[in-house]
């Protein structure tokens, strides 16, 4: 027999067992042969029911579908009749309309603040347009773009690229000067 290197915890040194000694041992001795043989007819009777049952459900299974056809209910129609009973038992649930009304909540709450929000920004803009920086810009923006048009329709070609038209609006804002140089032909001119 061999034994093992102690460890901190084994109180006594492990030793192996003879493997001839445990093979000596019938464990069937608690067991007279009368008794095996009743054990063994009735495992033999039960395995025949078990035959029996699968047989007799697997006849049913087949009766079951068979009608199902000629009832017209497919695989795909059941499913979505189970689907179907399946969201109206959650919708049902408490959990679903506590959540639902939780959510609704949010969203009326949510969609307040929205609302507050674009008022804020629509009354911000409207202050920021009555302001006089702004409308200084405004009225720049209005001359230059007046200016090119003028300068446009003054023209040969009519139409003229993009490069042109940038040119143009230069050549007009140059011609902006506190003394006034450029000719009198609107009302709106003087005004630039």
């Amino acid at each position: 027999m061999e034994t093992r290197q102690q460890g901190l915890l084994d109180p006594e040194p492990v030793t192996e067992v003879d493997e001839e000694m445990v093979s000596d041992v019938d464990l069937n001795n608690t067991m007279t042969d009368e008794e095996r043989e009743e054990i063994l007819s009735e495992l033999t009777k039960l395995e025949e029911e078990i035959s029996t049952l699968r047989q007799v459900l697997a006849s049913k299974e087949k009766h079951h579908s068979e009608l199902k056809a000629k009832l017209g209910i497919t695989p795909l129609s059941e499913f979505k009749q189970n689907f179907n009973k399946s969201w109206y038992d959650m919708q049902t649930s408490t959990a679903y309309k506590k959540t639902s009304e939780t959510l609704s909540t949010a969203g009326q709450k949510t969609s307040a603040a929205f609302t507050t929000l674009g008022t804020a920004i629509s009354r911000k803009f409207g202050d920021m347009r009555n302001s006089p920086s702004f409308k200084s810009f405004e009225e720049k923006v209005e001359c230059t773009v007046s200016n090119i048009k003028q300068t446009k329709v003054g023209s040969q070609g009519g139409g003229g690229s993009f490069e042109e038209v940038l040119s143009s609006a230069a050549h007009a804002s140059a011609q902006e000067t506190p003394s006034n140089n450029m000719p009198e032909s609107s009302d709106h001119e003087r005004t630039c």
